[in-house]
């Protein structure tokens, strides 16, 4: 059995986190499977969409305690360890961040620690009713710092400290409210739903929406004058562009665009 399936459609990668006997755990070998199929992605030029889901009961249980804990038996306590472990963990979140494509994650069940932070290194997410979000490593003496750093980047301070240091959980529809995840539906309409939005992207112009998602991620750690000066000049060089002259003319005479 593969820990990680991956099937194309249309433009759209699905990749399907599978192990459920562990709650699609982030295990050193699942980790190694997701870095191997984000390496293929960013040489992928036919995949314009990636869907993130996982087998079982649950999305993504966070990382695997019982090989973590095997971890300390070593000289220095784990040290060097865990250490890359989380610098491996690190690369596969910024990974998903940096893909040319758009990553999607259909979510269900539960999405806890570097579950819930793997949602949060998705561009969208849409979720089932019923399903519960945390970074509950406080519960069991470890805060989830590296989770943190993708939690914040999509939620407000103050909820997302809250869920860190009390480890409680969130539900659905307030995941929605607060900007973790996109869209709600019911739990049978999932896939159908995740599939929609996903076609709705790989619809687009590519070259539009690979620039879009590096202008989105660079200019938010800009100032002001800097992010206008940024996204000014990536929209000139995107206006001269062949494929954007035709929509805009298709646009303009109510036509299809006839893009390369």
């Amino acid at each position: 059995m593969q820990l990680l399936d991956r099937s194309d459609a249309g433009g759209i990668a699905h990749l399907h986190l599978n192990a459920p006997q562990k709650l699609n755990a982030l295990s050193d070998e699942m980790l190694a499977a997701l870095q191997a199929q984000i390496d293929a992605l960013a040489e992928d030029r036919e995949t314009r969409v990636v869907i993130l889901s996982g087998a079982g009961k649950a999305f993504c249980a966070g990382h695997d305690l019982k090989q973590m804990q095997a971890g300390r038996q070593s000289e220095d306590g784990g040290r060097a360890y865990f250490a890359d472990l989380f610098s491996r963990c690190a690369k596969v979140m910024s990974g998903l961040q940096r893909l040319p494509q758009q990553g999607l994650a259909q979510v269900h069940g539960i999405a806890t620690a570097a579950g819930c932070q793997l949602v949060a290194s998705c561009d969208m997410a849409v979720a089932a009713e019923g399903t519960r979000f945390g970074v509950n490593g406080v519960n069991i003496g470890l805060f989830c710092s590296t989770p943190m750093v993708a939690l914040t980047r999509n939620i407000p301070a103050k909820r997302a400290f809250e869920m860190l240091t009390t480890g409680q959980f969130i539900e659905a529809q307030e995941a929605e409210r607060l900007g973790l995840v996109n869209r709600v539906v019911p739990q049978d309409a999932l896939e159908t739903a995740t599939r929609e939005l996903a076609e709705t992207v790989a619809a687009k112009l590519t070259a539009a929406v690979k620039i879009g998602k590096q202008s989105f991620y660079d200019q938010m750690s800009m100032d002001l004058d800097a992010a206008y000066a940024f996204t000014g000049a990536n929209m000139v060089e995107n206006m001269l562009w062949r494929d954007t002259e035709e929509g805009i003319s298709a646009f303009i005479e109510k036509r299809k665009p006839d893009w390369a």
